[in-house]
């Protein structure tokens, strides 16, 4: 089957018991058991639960995977999956990646004795010479956030299998509409569930796909251990956004297409991230292992008070935290999603007080346009 349809077909879309045409919100902490002496498959909903069943389904049928774990954040999921190491485990980490998980990486894990490498990934000889004997996870984004970059996902597969080294790759800004990893050779694919796949800006969520039974017995292990689990409400809702998933994300990428063209072209704007454009380093690559350039691009102003000028005027776009929303979401990445990054790790990376992350909505692009030239004027 076509995307647009298996996100509409995956086996749970109507209740075995009533017919309804959308899984039951089992609202329950616990379950009666039958039998004293016997075992069944819920008993607890931390260990379990019908309607994060349907959409554990849900995420490993779309990304192409065996086993789907859901999360009660993006975060939780990353985290998850990142408990499964042992004290002493090395990991190699992209350099440009989210805030939230630099800071776990640097501020959480290195507490647990798990130390991480961050190089460069879109140069694969660098991923090589970065693995240790010591090295038990690639941990990647592509594209990476917040400017875009693009890692050879096959490539870095290849590298990791060579040297016994699982890979895991987060998914968000594309999902399994335009991406799957696992196609590539990826172990493990994690994504913030608040982002496209929930698509209203109205739920956090994480979710973890694995293809190996040994790997997910590990991260249901800690998903179950450690109790970070979604509640049935979210877990609903995120089943409902992914219906209309195709749809938006269809859209949304269109939109960020005539928007990147327009920004790239406009002399207010010293650069713009997008895979896209035929500029971009890696896009021809991310083309090879995408079904697109995606909904998210990133862009330079000159400097912090040009931003400050910009967004102040600014009409349309929703200025947030968190992208994927059926609304266009601006963000600062200074002081939102890489404030928690160091001033001289972000500087490395790009992330200056020019640099702006757009995330398309379904608004008009005209409109949006629009909007943005008039608050260039401003600068």
């Amino acid at each position: 089957m076509k995307f647009q349809t298996k996100a509409l077909h995956t086996g749970v879309e109507v209740d075995p018991i009533t017919g309804a045409s959308s899984v039951p919100i089992y609202q329950a902490s616990t379950f009666h058991q039958e039998e004293f002496d016997s075992t069944q498959e819920f008993d607890y909903a931390r260990s379990g639960n019908p309607t994060r069943k349907a959409l554990e389904h849900i995420i490993a049928e779309l990304e192409g995977a065996n086993y789907g774990f859901a999360f009660a954040s993006g975060m939780a999921a990353i985290t998850g999956v990142l408990l499964t190491l042992s004290s002493g485990s090395h990991v190699v980490a992209c350099e440009d990646i989210y805030g939230g998980s630099f800071r776990a990486l640097t501020r959480v894990f290195s507490r647990l004795g798990i130390q991480t490498a961050f190089v460069d990934a879109s140069d694969l000889d660098k991923i090589d010479s970065a693995i240790r004997p010591e090295t038990k996870m690639l941990l990647l984004e592509t594209p990476s956030n917040p400017t875009l970059k693009i890692i050879d996902l096959k490539g870095a597969a290849e590298i990791a299998k060579r040297k016994g080294v699982i890979t895991v790759v987060d998914n968000t800004f594309m999902s399994p509409f335009l991406q799957r990893p696992h196609e590539s050779g990826i172990d493990v694919v994690v994504h913030s569930g608040t982002k496209f796949l929930g698509g209203h800006s109205d739920v956090v969520a994480g979710l973890v796909t694995v293809r190996d039974e040994a790997l997910a017995k590990e991260i249901y292990l800690i998903q179950n251990g450690f109790g970070g689990v979604l509640g049935p409400q979210d877990c609903w809702l995120l089943m409902r956004g992914i219906k209309t998933l195709p749809v938006r994300m269809t859209q949304s990428q269109q939109t960020a297409g005539v928007l990147a063209n327009y920004l790239a072209a406009h002399p207010k704007i010293k650069k713009v991230y997008y895979p896209g454009l035929d500029e971009h380093p890696g896009g021809k690559i991310h083309l090879q292992q995408a079904d697109g350039p995606g909904a998210v691009l990133s862009f330079e102003l000159d400097d912090a008070e040009a931003v400050r000028r910009f967004v102040k005027d600014l009409q349309l776009p929703m200025f947030a935290v968190s992208l994927g929303g059926v609304e266009s979401i601006l963000s600062y990445p200074v002081k939102m999603s890489h404030a928690a990054m160091p001033e001289p790790e972000r500087l490395i990376r790009g992330i200056n007080g020019g640099l702006l992350r757009f995330s398309a909505g379904l608004e008009s692009p005209e409109d949006l346009i629009e909007d943005i030239e008039q608050a260039l004027k401003g600068i």
